[in-house]
């Protein structure tokens, strides 16, 4: 089996052919994390080394100030930096959470359900995945104005609970599932809604996880329900108020300040992709095989 070692595609033990990756990609590695450190180290750097020329990359007296300085910071119009972060993390868990139960129940119905125009739906999907948010931006805003949902928090996440690209990797996921398995349930009794929840779910579990990222990333980092729907500031989200971070703080106070609110803004976005990264390359290794 030692002889093998060499030729393994994931062998368990190190081998001493394993050392011409290890030169290749440790550097690539330490390469592509310099931005992530880069974004934490500026966070905690005083003032006196957010100017310095030439600027450092690391910083040698950190300091908390930046945070305490955003935390007591409040808009222009005297809303508190912790009401655009309330907001932000209540609509997106809700908008994570329609947009899964949601995408989970549409892809069980294309891949297992038979009714008229099944595939021409599903066609619809794809057809939706060449548009930009940009291109739908204009039709988003008449279909909230049209519900009468400006300026409330409903205009925060209606527009982002269809997700065409969710949508097709948990169908293509739900085909994979034996319709024997189903149809076993059904005898034993069981309904639609238990099958979704209870039996399909938890064998899409890559898929809705990638899901949910795409869902964070989308709602987390978004400025435009702020900036189109919504008029009134307490509910308006963080990423908006990032925004007005630079035009709202006087002096150099507002790049520290700036640079706080971006690792606040950051660190979510990195957190959930460790704890997820296994399902996702889950995902991308499965979806489209049957």
């Amino acid at each position: 089996m030692a002889s093998f070692l060499g030729t393994q595609i994931n062998p368990k033990r190190f081998h001493r052919s394993q050392l011409k990756f290890y030169i290749l990609l440790v550097p690539i590695g330490l390469f592509m994390l310099m931005p992530v450190l880069y974004v934490v180290l500026q966070a905690f750097k005083p003032l006196s080394e957010l100017f310095l020329f030439p600027p450092r990359f690391f910083v040698t007296n950190p300091t908390l100030e930046n945070f305490s300085r955003l935390f007591r910071t409040a808009s222009g119009t005297g809303v508190p930096m912790t009401r655009y972060l309330f907001n932000s993390i209540i609509i997106t868990g809700l908008t994570i959470g329609l947009t899964l139960v949601i995408t989970l129940s549409t892809g069980y119905a294309l891949s297992k359900k038979r009714f008229k125009a099944k595939k021409t739906l599903f066609k619809i999907n794809q057809f939706a995945l060449m548009f930009v948010a940009t291109a739908v931006a204009i039709p988003r805003y008449l279909v909230v104005s049209t519900l009468g949902l400006t300026n409330t928090f409903a205009a925060h996440i209606i527009p982002y609970l269809a997700m065409p690209v969710g949508l097709f990797l948990v169908k293509q996921f739900i085909d994979q599932v034996p319709d024997e398995l189903i149809e076993a349930a059904k005898i034993d009794g069981a309904n639609d809604w238990h099958i979704i929840m209870k039996i399909v779910g938890p064998l899409v579990k890559p898929a809705l996880a990638t899901v949910a990222i795409l869902s964070f990333q989308m709602i987390w980092n978004s400025t435009e329900s702020s900036n189109i729907y919504v008029i009134d500031e307490t509910k308006k989200t963080f990423a908006f108020y990032m925004t007005t971070l630079t035009s709202a703080s006087s002096g150099p106070a507002g790049v520290g300040i700036s640079a706080a609110a971006g690792l606040i803004m950051f660190l979510p976005n990195l957190l959930i992709f460790i704890i997820m990264q296994g399902n996702v390359m889950d995902t991308m290794s499965h979806s489209g095989i049957k």
